[in-house]
Order: C-alpha cells, then structure tokens, then sequence
C-alpha cells in the first residue's frame, strides 16, 4: 500500500480541554485511516501508485472523485495533525508573524478573518492560510476535503495551516457550536510547525 496513516505526534488528550481525547481518537483512527484505505484502494493499480499526495493533489482534475475525496482526506489531516499541540505559544513570530502583519495588519486581525473563513464554510470543509504564487499569505477556504493544493481550487497556494471545520472534527465536544470550537482551537495550534511550513 503506498499511503500510510501517520502517527500523532501527541496523545490523544493532549489537546485537551480544547479537543476532547475521544474526539481526536475517532478523528485519526477512523475518518483518517478510512481516507488512507480508500485511497489505496482508489489509485491501485495505477501510475498513482507511485506519486507523492502532493503531486497526485496539484493534478486532481486527472483522477476520479474517489480519489478527490480520499486522497485530499488524507493530504489535508496529515497537514492538520502536524499543526496543532500542547503548550501552544499563543502566536507566531519572526517572518510568520511579519508576513501575517504584513497581509492582515494584524495578528488579530488575521484571527478574526481566518475564523470567519472557517465558521462561513457551508456544510463541511477546510479554511487555510496559504503562500499563493507571489509568495504573499490568502486566507481560503475549500468544500469537503479540497485543498489549495489542487488543480480545481478556487485559490491556489501552498498550504501553511489550516482547520478542518467537517463535524466529525469537533461534534462530540461543540455540537452545533462551530464558532465555539474555531475560537478554542487557536489554544492548540503548534506555531514552531506552521513557521516551518511558511
């Protein structure tokens, strides 16, 4: 099988209280893992087989909606594992922190527009903050599990973070209270990893 389902890097409670340990549980072992299995399943056989998700993402307009699906499933909660932990710092620095300033006048100011993508997402989705092709940082959001990555987006750019506002990501603890859980998930975002990424 050529795609396989990362490790979290913490425990499952270790983002608590802001994501319950059940939460993340179901999260990565079922929803993930099912991502990966359909995925191999979707590209067996395949010169897919072979590719990197990224490659298989920047070309999705190639490939049936199966692997559209699952292999954005499984590219996008990679990503979104890697980015959030405990002890979060609260907020970026250095050239992150200058570029976000730079984009959205401020720290604050990019919070509240990153939550609006986020929260305004119709049914389930991803909001991001990516480097489009100048290099400049966009706050997008994409449908089901579309990243920027792809092909079809709307906006395109390398993905530097981003929330997974689907239910399955915070039902159990929010309920129907989206803008609850966007608000709380900023406690648990890992800025020495989106620094990395930026």
């Amino acid at each position: 099988m050529p795609f396989t389902l990362p490790s979290l890097p913490y425990s499952f409670n270790a983002l608590e209280p802001h994501i319950d340990a059940r939460t993340m549980e179901i999260h990565h072992g079922k929803h993930h893992n099912a991502y990966v299995t359909n995925l191999n399943n979707a590209v067996a056989g395949t010169p897919a087989e072979s590719l990197s998700i990224e490659e298989i993402c920047k070309n999705i307009s190639k490939y049936p909606v199966a692997v559209r699906n699952n292999g954005g499933g499984h590219y996008n909660h990679s990503l979104f594992w890697t980015i959030m932990g405990p002890n979060s710092s609260g907020q970026p620095s250095g050239k992150l922190l200058d570029a976000i300033n730079a984009a959205f006048g401020s720290f604050d100011e990019f919070k509240t527009k990153f939550n609006a993508a986020a929260v305004g997402r119709f049914g389930s989705g991803w909001a991001w903050l990516i480097k489009d092709a100048s290099g400049k940082l966009v706050i997008a959001s994409t449908p089901n599990q579309d990243n920027p990555l792809m092909d079809v987006a709307e906006v395109k750019g390398t993905p530097v973070m981003g929330i997974d506002v689907w239910e399955h990501a915070y039902y159990l603890n929010y309920q129907n209270r989206r803008p609850d859980y966007c608000t709380a998930w900023w406690n648990v975002v890992n800025w020495s990893e989106v620094e990395k990424r930026f």
